[in-house]
């Protein structure tokens, strides 16, 4: 008879039969396979988690949750890592947990700014609106396409309590000046790192210097659980709050499955609530069910051994994609890594110069026709987007660069999943289209 750990083993057998049988014959087709800017890179480890997982039939955050929160918190080397469902949900228990009384007078309150960018992906933008707080928008620097932080401090009034940032598409912000700034006007910063896992600044990790950051696991991202995100901080009443709005906004901080991690549970008196009632129902937040499944976890978890891996690949591809397109500078405006930045670039960003004989169209139409997948810079300038014309805001200067990146910037891929073929493929589709209009 069988037990339990040689019926898994058994199991695990016939996964790495099936993926080397899903996987076999996959062969690159020039021209009619087409090359994704993004996707999933995996094998049968990650399968072999995920099937486990379900075995367990422990469907909310479990061992796996826990163990991808220790290892991905001692990668970053930062004290905390809470997971959630997706990156847009780190990024709103981010901007949320600034609102928690427990903060006392440095709490954001309806009505209070936050200085951000435009130009970027909507989540970065829809918390600080979704809190009743008032978004105060930067133009972006021409190649980095990061905030101008010369611009911050200008920008700064009474009402302003916070800064959010996102290091785009990998390369990080000016985080010297930033956080000076931030310190010197005793702001709250949130680093968006959704885009940037693995890039460091001064040897450290980009989403290790706000007072939170957050991380995206989507498919396209530097490591994937299919959905999935992270909050992270250093700080223990930061995470404590997190943690409560992320879990129905209950005062308890037993993990899921535990009772009386205080041993207080049945005799405390919160408000008007009778003395002795149960911690477990206690909320002391107005907050959501934010958390990630253990299934999501173990595919985290297999991931996450690959990310090194993963991270060396993204800048050689993009080191490999920026050669070709250096030759045609006239053309093109090229991406520029911030002072004192080692990037984990998440894709090659090109502008096209108004100067050029072609405009964007024309190149990412020939892409797309060749097979080779492109993608704007998210919303381009947000502030024109249809979801936010009626958006009660406040933009510190222009918003020329912005404007410009909306009309005439697109990136491609440098994820682990292009092979030497692709990417001989796409160095040759980009020329041809570029020695067509000299």
């Amino acid at each position: 008879m069988k037990n339990e750990k040689q019926l898994r083993k058994g199991i695990h057998k016939k996964i790495i039969e099936f993926y080397k049988f899903q996987s076999g014959n996959k062969s690159f087709i020039p021209g009619k396979t087409r090359i994704s800017y993004a996707g999933r890179v995996y094998d049968e480890k990650e399968m072999i988690n995920l099937v486990d997982s379900s075995l367990d039939f422990w469907l909310t955050a479990g061992r796996y949750a826990d163990e991808f929160e220790k290892k991905f918190s001692k990668f970053l080397d930062i004290k905390y890592c809470l997971l959630v469902n997706s990156g847009s949900s780190a990024n709103l228990l981010a901007v949320t947990a600034l609102t928690s009384p427990l903060l006392k007078e440095r709490r954001l309150k309806p009505g209070d700014e936050v200085i951000t960018t435009a130009c970027g992906f909507p989540t970065t933008l829809n918390p600080i609106i979704q809190n009743n707080l008032v978004p105060v928008f930067i133009d972006v620097e021409l190649g980095t396409y990061n905030i101008k932080a010369e611009n911050i401090e200008k920008a700064i009034t009474k009402k302003t309590k916070a800064i959010f940032t996102a290091h785009t598409l990998g390369n990080p912000v000016n985080i010297n000046k930033i956080g000076k700034i931030a310190k010197k006007h005793n702001l709250w910063w949130i680093e968006d790192n959704c885009d940037s896992l693995g890039s460091e600044y001064k040897g450290q990790h980009t989403g290790t210097f706000g007072d939170i950051s957050t991380s995206s696991f989507y498919p396209p991202h530097h490591l994937t659980m299919g959905e999935g995100g992270a909050v992270l901080t250093n700080d223990p009443l930061l995470r404590r709050i997190i943690m409560s709005f992320r879990d129905w906004g209950r005062d308890c901080w037993c993990e899921t499955g535990r009772d009386d991690t205080c041993h207080k549970r049945f005799t405390q008196k919160f408000d008007d609530l009778p003395y002795g009632y149960d911690h477990k129902y206690v909320y002391s937040h107005i907050g959501y069910n934010l958390k990630v499944t253990d299934m999501q976890a173990a595919i985290g978890c297999a991931q996450l051994e690959k990310l090194p891996g993963f991270i060396e690949a993204r800048k050689k591809n993009f080191k490999f994609l920026y050669s070709v397109f250096k030759k045609y500078e006239n053309y093109f405006i090229l991406p520029k890594a911030e002072k004192y930045s080692d990037s984990s670039w998440f894709g090659l960003p090109v502008l096209v110069k108004d100067t050029a004989s072609f405009k964007r169209a024309d190149i990412v139409n020939y892409l797309e026709d060749n097979k080779i997948a492109t993608r704007m810079l998210f919303g381009g300038n947000l502030t024109k987007q249809p979801a936010y014309k009626d958006m009660k805001c406040r933009i510190a200067g222009s918003l020329k660069n912005t404007d410009l990146v909306m009309n005439n910037l697109f990136w491609i891929g440098v994820y682990p999943g292009l092979t030497s073929e692709m990417l001989a493929y796409i160095k040759k589709t980009i020329n041809n289209f570029c020695k067509d209009r000299l």
